[in-house]
């Protein structure tokens, strides 16, 4: 069984990493000629990931999800209100702290000590869960939750520290990563389930959405407290390594870094399940085994994808925007980085896990490849917008504002399934892959023109989660329309319809 699945993963991970393996060795050979010692890290790097993204895939569906269901149905049975808001502010915290894409974030805001960014942070998403599991118990409407607290971040955001606008924007996507979007999705769907309604399959969606406003605002009231004066950013190293030797001792040295960092990523949320499994679970010992060998697998498929994400494709990522930027023809980043972005999304772990329980809760009404293909689309217009941005030196909320606006505004027009996975799969597409390629990436095509870090280089992520709101809004408003003239086609198609029989016969 295990072994099937494990085989049914890697040929998914070989479909996501390949295109992005394509691209950069044509890129090389044309426009964008890359040393042999950073195409070698890539492409060792390009290995890891597919094998990280196997063992993870199989580790998500295997303990992660079940985990959550678990969780959310056994608290809700207990019909005490207050111990699930308790327990869900806890569980937002300790999954928050274990994200391994909020921790490469923290090292880059020099103004504010790592600690404190994510227990901000984590806070920032306990909160935020909270509200969503309230919305679920009391049926409250997304949408207003959505357009209000949105609302807030805009007229909020004018008053931090310029530095800090486009940070803040980015810990909304890179708390919604690998170790987050499994569990409080299947979380979310595990309380849902309790309910016997309609509407519960469609409230089970929206808590990564919720859950990513927090960041946001948590990371803006932070900086109203530190100042961003005298923060700095460094531009990324590119270590060159000149033989399979070096190579070899450059990914042998990160990986026991990776494997003490996914551990302690991995450690609180285990320890909890355990210990709330021993209070209240009480699950007979194959399950117990299944879930725990689910962890391992879980871990051992984070620990490679993020040495090969770190070690071989931030390095080329930083490379590539630095030989792109150095061109004389630079319009020619805009199409690229639209390319790439287009690609990198199909190499998230995460989006593979929303597909599958968009799949099931819709019962196959909403394809994961047609979600898929509407993030890529997303994905791939944002990072377009990013090296315009870069090149042209405008400010993130030009572009964010607007496209919030827009997003919000659709949010009334299309079916409110759509909207849920939309508003969830923004913080799903900004992933690890976001994180380790493409925004080193801008940063090196940044440093390249000689750009602020903080200012043009930061807000890649801020853009990758907010285009999926606007694609796969607009594939739920074409979904309703094809809805609506598929029932008004038969009546068209019969002239006769309210004629009497006699009448129709007489004709």
């Amino acid at each position: 069984m295990l072994k099937n699945k494990l085989l049914e993963k890697l040929q998914e991970a070989l479909a996501a990493v390949l295109p992005i393996v394509v691209l950069m060795l044509i890129l090389s050979l044309t426009v964008a000629p890359i040393p042999s010692g950073v195409m070698l890290s890539f492409l060792l790097g390009a290995l890891m990931l597919v094998g990280g993204m196997m063992f993870f895939s199989v580790g998500a569906e295997v303990a992660m999800t079940p985990m959550g269901e678990l969780v959310g149905a056994r608290v809700v049975q207990t019909k005490n209100l207050k111990l699930i808001l308790i327990l869900g502010f806890v569980l937002g915290v300790l999954i928050t702290v274990s994200e391994p894409d909020l921790q490469v974030l923290a090292q880059q805001v020099q103004a504010v000590p790592n600690l404190v960014l994510i227990l901000t942070v984590g806070v920032g998403v306990g909160g935020f869960l909270v509200l969503a599991l309230v919305r679920i118990f009391f049926r409250i409407d997304l949408r207003l939750l959505l357009f209000g607290f949105y609302t807030l971040l805009i007229g909020l955001v004018f008053l931090a520290p310029e530095k800090f606008r486009a940070v803040a924007f980015d810990a909304g996507g890179v708390t919604t990563g690998p170790m987050t979007v499994p569990f409080i999705m299947a979380f979310g769907m595990g309380i849902a389930a309790i309910r016997s309604d309609s509407s519960a399959a469609e409230d089970s969606f929206g808590l990564v959405a919720l859950c990513s406003i927090g960041p946001i605002l948590a990371v803006i009231l932070l900086s109203l407290i530190f100042r961003a004066e005298g923060a700095d950013y460094t531009p990324l190293s590119v270590p060159n390594v000149a033989d399979s030797v070096e190579l070899r001792t450059l990914f042998a040295g990160g990986f026991p870094d990776y494997l003490r960092e996914m551990l302690i990523s991995i450690l609180p949320i285990t320890v909890f399940f355990f210990i709330f499994n021993l209070i209240m679970l009480k699950l007979n010992r194959q399950t117990l085994s299944r879930i725990g060998l689910g962890l391992v697998y879980t871990y051992i498929g984070l620990t490679v994808f993020m040495t090969g994400a770190n070690y071989g494709f931030m390095p080329a990522g930083a490379y590539l925007g630095q030989t792109l930027g150095a061109l004389h023809y630079r319009w020619i980043l805009i199409p690229i980085g639209a390319l790439i972005g287009y690609l990198v999304v199909k190499a998230e772990p995460a989006v593979y896990v929303l597909m599958r329980q968009v799949e099931e809760l819709t019962a196959g009404a909403i394809t994961g490849r047609s979600l898929q293909l509407s993030m890529c689309v997303g994905v791939g217009i944002s990072v377009g917008l990013s090296m315009l941005r870069v090149l042209l030196g405008i400010s993130v909320l030009w572009i964010l504002i607007p496209g919030y606006v827009l997003a919000l505004g659709m949010s009334f027009l299309c079916p409110r399934m759509f909207m849920a996975i939309a508003f969830d799969s923004g913080g799903v597409a900004s992933g690890p892959m976001t994180a380790a390629f493409l925004l080193p990436m801008t940063m090196g095509l940044c440093t390249a023109l000689g750009g602020d870090l903080a200012t043009d280089a930061f807000g890649v992520v801020a853009l990758v989660a907010m285009t999926p709101l606007i694609t796969i809004q607009g594939l739920g408003i074409l979904y309703r329309i094809r809805t609506r003239r598929r029932k008004m086609a038969p009546a068209a198609a019969d002239p006769f319809r309210d004629l009497p029989n006699d009448a129709v016969i007489e004709l």
